[in-house]
């Protein structure tokens, strides 16, 4: 009797995240960038990977070197320039006592679940973090257990990278089944990028399983620009928001991306029309090779305040930085 071999088929999000652009003369082909312009910028990509699906580079325009879409994600000549102030771990996450889990705040504690993500942004504060160091397996997620059994002040679990939902929808339920059994746990929230630039990563399967547990369930987004909001991406949203899941988003503010009045007010009708609450807007962590990206204190409380006078109080996130040691975001 002959063996059969059995056929794995991948969802299509994996299959699209295969296919994903690392080379930027194939990013400026597709864009039709100038050749020139490519060149001088590709040589950054040796301090930070340039890593993009195709689906985000199609919200992007053709021929456009001050694309707010592209400048996330194209490398820079500007990362070479050390900047004082900017360093590689601007949070002081690199040393935690557990490898992959970070307990900075009281209640909340942090989990590195996988080091790789679907974009690298080039103002990533963990673009130098050692993910090789931090990798989260069955003997991470045993210390995850043991040190919120053993701090009754923990509630809640944040899944964090890289990107958590790089993790396939089986992985992921089974450490949902894990921390159900904490009977102290209420909340599991999801920090990912993934969903912007990869909409068919937001699985009805997944969606389901968050909706069966008894954990609150609750997706952070992290969108900066209001045409990262597609139909694509809205319509699987709104699928999640009727499965019960609370939808979330936070951006961080960027000299050329998102800096104006105009475009955060746009990002945060986008994002209400989408079922996503506005949540905060970060100050950038200042990490070495993303100085360029900066923005004023002065200029980002004016254009917090232009929102305040544009926009009802429930779209207007809250302006924050986060400083490494501190129990929390810091208003600003």
């Amino acid at each position: 009797m002959s063996n059969l071999n059995v056929i794995s088929v991948r969802p299509q999000w994996q299959q699209e995240l295969a296919q994903s652009i690392s080379d930027p003369s194939e990013l400026g082909a597709l864009l039709r960038l100038p050749d020139n312009w490519i060149t001088q910028n590709a040589k950054a990509r040796e301090l930070f990977p340039l890593r993009i699906t195709r689906y985000f580079v199609g919200l992007m325009r053709q021929g456009d070197i001050h694309d707010p879409l592209l400048l996330q994600v194209m490398p820079n000549q500007a990362e070479f320039e050390q900047k004082e102030g900017f360093i590689a771990d601007p949070l002081e996450e690199q040393n935690s006592n557990h490898a992959g889990i970070l307990h900075k705040y009281k209640s909340r504690v942090l989990v590195i679940l996988r080091g790789g993500c679907a974009i690298n942004c080039r103002y990533c504060f963990r673009r130098h973090f050692p993910y090789e160091d931090n990798h989260f397996g069955r003997t991470q997620l045993q210390q995850l257990v043991e040190l919120i059994q053993s701090d009754g002040a923990i509630n809640e679990v944040i899944l964090s990278g890289g990107d958590p939902l790089m993790a396939n929808d089986d992985q992921l339920s089974k450490v949902i089944s894990v921390l159900e059994e904490l009977p102290q746990l209420k909340r599991l929230r999801i920090h990912s990028r993934l969903p912007i630039v990869l909409p068919s990563r937001l699985t009805e399967n997944l969606a389901k399983r968050l909706q069966q547990s008894r954990l609150q369930a609750i997706l952070v987004l992290h969108a900066n620009h209001p045409r990262e909001i597609s139909s694509t991406l809205k319509d699987a949203l709104e699928y999640w928001a009727r499965h019960g899941i609370t939808l979330l988003n936070q951006s961080v503010l960027l000299r050329g991306v998102n800096d104006s009045a105009d475009t955060l007010v746009d990002l945060s009708e986008a994002l209400f029309d989408a079922k996503v609450i506005p949540y905060y807007l970060h100050q950038l962590d200042k990490v070495a090779g993303a100085s360029h990206f900066a923005v004023s204190d002065e200029r980002a409380r004016e254009l917090e305040r232009q929102l305040r006078a544009r926009l009802p109080g429930f779209l207007v996130p809250k302006l924050v930085r986060e400083i490494a040691g501190e129990a929390s975001k810091t208003p600003l």
